[in-house]
């Protein structure tokens, strides 16, 4: 994951995938080259669905900037509520991480400039700084940032250039851009990339 980092593999990432993930900062991956990288990239390959179900899975790691261990044991989480479908579930917390919130305002351009901004002590829940990118934001929970973050040039060039055309129904975000609050839980159709459920389902089917 160290070299999703990079401008690059950021690019190559999205061009492997065949589709450009909001997450991962600036948009164009694939207008100049829609196909993989290296040298064979543009050729047709087969794709077996073992490789299928793996590239669905990898859109969640690389958009949410996780690693594998993180995923598998969001999975385990969200398989022991019964309450609903689990893939309902870890969607939802996925879309709740603090980065993830402070990404989705448009208050930072990329998921992980999001948890830098985090990781400074720059934003705050219900008036409390927190530190943790993997923090669940929950119903009701304002959002807020420090003087600091205020002053921050992620936030600044964020609310000048929004990454996200629009700010999910979930948050209601004041006319300042100042102040978000969650006032419901995020939606599977609030995930801003296209997305198999399925195919994730069935890729983590082992695991309990």
């Amino acid at each position: 994951m160290a070299k999703a980092t990079t401008g690059k593999s950021r690019f190559k990432i999205q061009r492997a995938l065949g589709l450009e993930l909001p997450g991962l900062g600036k948009a164009g991956a694939l207008e100049r080259r829609p196909y993989g990288p290296g040298v064979h990239g543009n050729r047709r390959k087969k794709i077996s669905d073992y490789a299928v179900r793996l590239k669905e899975k990898q859109k969640l790691v690389y958009h949410y900037g996780l690693r594998e261990k993180q995923l598998v044991a969001y999975v385990k989480q969200a398989k022991k509520n019964q309450t609903k479908p689990w893939m309902e579930t870890l969607l939802s917390t996925l879309e709740s991480r603090l980065n993830n919130v402070l990404f989705r305002l448009n208050w930072a351009p990329s998921m992980s400039a999001a948890s830098q901004m985090v990781a400074h002590g720059q934003v705050k829940v219900n008036g409390k700084k927190v530190d943790k990118s993997s923090f669940i934001v929950k119903k009701g929970d304002v959002i807020t940032l420090s003087d600091k973050g205020y002053n921050n040039q992620l936030y600044k060039g964020s609310i000048e250039s929004p990454r996200m055309a629009t700010v999910p129904a979930c948050y209601n975000i004041e006319a300042d851009k100042k102040k978000g609050t969650m006032i419901d839980l995020p939606l599977p159709s609030d995930i801003p990339f296209e997305f198999e459920q399925q195919f994730v389902i069935e890729y983590y089917w082992k695991v309990k």
